[in-house]
């Protein structure tokens, strides 16, 4: 396929590579927005199945290259686990999400597609509860004065998490348990004083199975946000949540001659023998010249012909965590703290998130919002439950928490559902990832599931977008050629 520019985009772009020569990637990137894409018939059509922000990101990179690009999605609004949600008097994420100072491929793809004025910092605090008691730990001396554990404790407690931020060889941590680790780094007494309460909260009786490196992906993100020079106590937020960059990333793409079609389910992929990649979906039949896919791998094995790639399976199936996630919008506040962590074992949920602690009540039309989420497996008793059966399941835990907080103060009740969050990273969770063999030149395959080391957020999910189009740049070349 040959790509055609005419003469002035040529020159540009030949002075845009000297000018740009010894920037930065940002710098380049915003440099090269300037030539605009290439409109000629002779556009390569690239197609990516999955419009989560994986599928987006990938779609804007790409149709700032010159391709024109078409994302399929199979529900009604993109943004995957970090779509939006219609709470009534606003719209915000449907599960939590917020954006650490340290976040970098992800604030600086913010200011890549000109929202930089849109991000908003915060301090963030962080509240442990025991023994019908609320406990702030927020500074050196709050931590001091937690009743909990004494000074010795304490002192392993803070040697634990540094030691831990500072480990590169992960694979050592994936052939012990969580509770081996713990019990050697932090003692007996820490362990079931303060890790053993947040590990039953987050992942119940399953925490017995999970190995070392489920912790370390969470000492590692959050120490070094600790560590950031300016914003260490800080997190952030987009205005309008998740879903104004989900906007501004669809405007790009239309005016890169690209597009996103929702509500489409992809039946089939097929080679064209030579010809590019047949996309058969809501019946009709689509033809790309390359094809990319960010769904599920489950979904892959169910659509995908052999030539196109092969899924080995390892001995035992990845299990995954789904989350169950109660939200209330109220007239007056809940909580203090934007990370309420429970150690008494005795409420329905993971922990309590104070959304409005963190984002201003303007973006919530003055309401208040707070998230109770409960992590399960796949076999919980939860998933056979109704909505209204979970609300009150999840409300009785609120009671319990808050036995002051005044019920007519609740504007609206809602639950939330996705059943597969984050895979249980059980030991030796590495060697049971399904290996994907791509087997055609135009057909790619990148999504979460291969994620080895490092708990799924939104800044890793832009980090391996970027990973994989500096490869496939030069596949880009050869269509265009």
């Amino acid at each position: 396929m040959k790509r055609v520019f005419d003469e002035t985009k040529t020159e540009n772009k030949q002075n845009l590579e000297t000018e740009t020569s010894g920037l930065n990637e940002l710098e380049i990137s915003k440099a090269y927005q300037s030539i605009g894409p290439d409109t000629s018939e002779n556009q390569p059509k690239i197609g990516i199945v999955g419009g989560g922000l994986m599928g987006l990101v990938l779609a804007y990179r790409i149709s700032k290259l010159g391709a024109q690009v078409k994302v399929l999605e199979s529900e009604s609004q993109t943004g995957g686990l970090s779509t939006y949600y219609d709470f009534g008097n606003f719209q915000w994420d449907k599960f939590y999400h917020i954006i650490m100072p340290n976040d970098a491929s992800l604030i600086r793809l913010f200011e890549e597609v000109g929202l930089e004025d849109q991000l908003n910092w915060n301090r963030a605090y962080t509240g442990y509860y025991a023994n019908n008691s609320f406990y702030p730990l927020n500074s050196a001396k709050e931590f001091l004065l937690f009743p909990l554990l004494n000074l010795w404790d304490k002192i392993r407690l803070v040697y634990t998490i540094f030691y831990g931020s500072r480990i590169s060889n992960w694979q050592k941590l994936e052939k012990v348990t969580v509770k081996e680790w713990l019990v050697r780094m932090s003692g007996k007494k820490n362990f079931e004083k303060f890790w053993s309460p947040l590990l039953l909260a987050k992942l119940g009786d399953n925490y017995k199975r999970v190995s070392g490196v489920f912790i370390w992906t969470y000492i590692r993100r959050l120490f070094k946000a600790r560590e950031h020079p300016v914003n260490k106590d800080y997190m952030g937020y987009v205005n309008g949540g998740y879903k104004t960059l989900f906007n501004r990333l669809e405007e790009l793409l239309n005016e890169n001659q690209s597009s996103i079609e929702l509500n489409v389910k992809v039946e089939r992929i097929l080679s064209k023998n030579g010809a590019g990649i047949e996309v058969q979906h809501s019946n009709t039949t689509e033809i790309f010249d390359k094809v990319i896919f960010t769904a599920p791998s489950s979904v892959l094995e169910k659509v995908t012909t052999p030539e196109l790639c092969e899924v080995i399976k390892k001995d035992k199936p990845i299990e995954y965590m789904g989350v169950i996630c109660l939200v209330l919008t109220t007239r007056k506040a809940i909580t203090p703290f934007y990370v309420l962590n429970l150690g008494d074992g005795k409420t329905p949920f993971t922990g309590v998130i104070g959304i409005s602690t963190l984002v201003d009540l303007e973006q919530t039309a003055g309401e208040y919002l707070t998230y109770f989420p409960k992590y399960i497996p796949a076999n919980h008793p939860y998933w056979a439950k109704s909505d209204e059966e979970l609300k009150e399941v999840f409300l009785s835990g609120m009671r319990h928490l808050y036995p002051n907080f005044s019920e007519e103060d609740i504007l609206s009740v809602h639950l939330n559902r996705a059943f597969k969050v984050q895979p249980l990273h059980v030991i030796n969770y590495s060697e049971l990832i399904p290996e994907i063999k791509t087997k055609h030149p135009d057909f790619f395959v990148l999504n979460t599931s291969q994620f080895v080391n490092s708990s799924v957020n939104n800044n890793i999910v832009v980090e391996h977008v970027n990973e994989f189009m500096h490869k496939f740049e030069d596949e880009l070349k050869i269509a265009q050629n």
